[in-house]
């Protein structure tokens, strides 16, 4: 079971990561050709964000029953 919540906790992470890069991206981008494409996916990064967050507060849920 270990292993499973490092994955869950992993996932969540990266999760994070990768919503925090598609937000902050276009700042970086600008007068790119990428500029327009990662602009547009805000609401991937906003989806990311929270699933990231959700996967670690389920992870931490898990963690705290297995103590009990």
């Amino acid at each position: 079971m270990a292993s499973r919540q490092l994955r869950t906790l992993e996932r969540g992470i990266l999760c994070i990561l990768i919503g925090a890069a598609v937000l902050l991206g276009p700042r970086f981008l600008q007068g790119t050709r990428w500029f327009e494409m990662v602009a547009g996916a805000s609401i991937v990064g906003w989806f990311a964000l929270v699933l990231g967050v959700a996967l670690i507060v389920v992870d931490m849920v898990q963690r705290a029953k297995a103590r009990h």
